[in-house]
């Protein structure tokens, strides 16, 4: 029997080539196109009922309407939203986890120095969400004729004064102490764990004044029980245009507030990232999800993963300083 020429070996050898070359070429199904195609899960690193909760809860059902597929809340607080945040990173990265993060999950790792995760290498940024503006509130009953942020700091350099926030280490408490040091004055922090009990001890006298979030401050300004005598941001003006910035005060550049975007694990198909951002981007210009955003007591913003980034590691590495700066673990 005759052996296959070698014009014939090598022609064989060339076309089985093309074909596998043909066949890599084809066009592959698109993840994005068949995505979603089950239920999402939203880690949330914070108790039910707080400010990144209630947020979170809201962007989750109105995200979900836009993906044709439901998005299922999963809180898994504890340690300032470092618990929920190192269990999220773990989570695999098939497009079906993401977490609403929170700024106090930035601060955690530094507070904590737990070393749990890294905010600024271990999960991937998609967007911003919201804007929660910081107010400096008092008692008017312990602190009679101060009305803004110099009279306030004149106070305390004639009697001691206490103030407090949602907790020791929260950007609220940081905040404050870095005024101090700018302002070269001095005011007590009395650590409490979460804002509702703190906002509860202010009214009653036990302190005399909080830097506080707006969700947890616009109902008792409202109802005349506490007065607000300085923002934190240019943003705080949405709730409260007639009170005056720690900037405007004699602080120029100074401003400070918290905020939440959306992350998804490291290698999270780009599709769905890019998709999330396409939908949140769109979702976060809605008016109505604007109003019912500053209802709540935050700002709806949106920002996309590059600028987040750029933002998130800017706050890592601010507050960082500033917790070593007053050496906040031997307070």
């Amino acid at each position: 029997m005759s052996q296959p020429s070698r014009f014939n070996r090598r022609t064989f050898i060339k076309a089985s080539a093309l074909t596998a070359m043909g066949a890599a070429m084809m066009p592959l199904p698109s993840f994005a196109k068949s995505w979603p195609s089950q239920a999402l899960r939203m880690v949330v690193a914070f108790p039910v009922g707080g400010p990144t909760d209630t947020t979170a809860r809201l962007i989750a059902q109105k995200l979900s309407e836009r993906l044709g597929e439901s998005i299922i809340v999963d809180n898994r607080p504890g340690a300032s939203g470092s618990v929920g945040t190192s269990q999220f990173i773990r989570s695999k990265p098939d497009g079906y986890t993401m977490s609403m993060f929170g700024m106090p999950a930035l601060i955690a790792p530094i507070i904590h120095q737990n070393n749990l995760y890294d905010v600024r290498t271990d999960f991937t940024c998609v967007s911003t969400v919201y804007d929660l503006p910081y107010v400096v509130v008092i008692n008017e009953k312990m602190l009679p004729g101060v009305d803004n942020l110099q009279q306030l700091i004149e106070a305390s350099k004639n009697q001691d004064i206490n103030y407090t926030s949602s907790g020791a280490g929260s950007i609220a408490h940081l905040a404050m102490e870095q005024l101090k040091q700018m302002g070269d004055f001095d005011m007590l922090h009395i650590a409490y764990s979460g804002s509702a009990p703190a906002m509860t001890d202010l009214i009653g006298g036990q302190v005399s004044m909080m830097v506080s979030d707006m969700i947890a401050a616009m109902p008792q300004i409202q109802a005349g029980l506490i007065k607000p005598i300085a923002l934190l941001s240019e943003s705080g003006k949405t709730f409260l245009p007639d009170v005056q910035t720690v900037a405007e005060q004699g602080f120029p550049g100074f401003e400070a507030s918290s905020w939440s975007g959306i992350i998804v694990p490291n290698d999270t198909p780009q599709e769905v990232s890019d998709r999330l951002n396409k939908e949140l981007e769109a979702l976060l210009a809605d008016p109505e999800l604007q109003e019912r955003m500053v209802q709540l007591g935050a700002i709806a913003m949106y920002q996309p993963a590059d600028q987040m980034k750029a933002r998130l590691n800017a706050e890592y590495e601010r507050w960082n300083k500033v917790a070593h700066d007053i050496d906040i673990w031997n307070q």
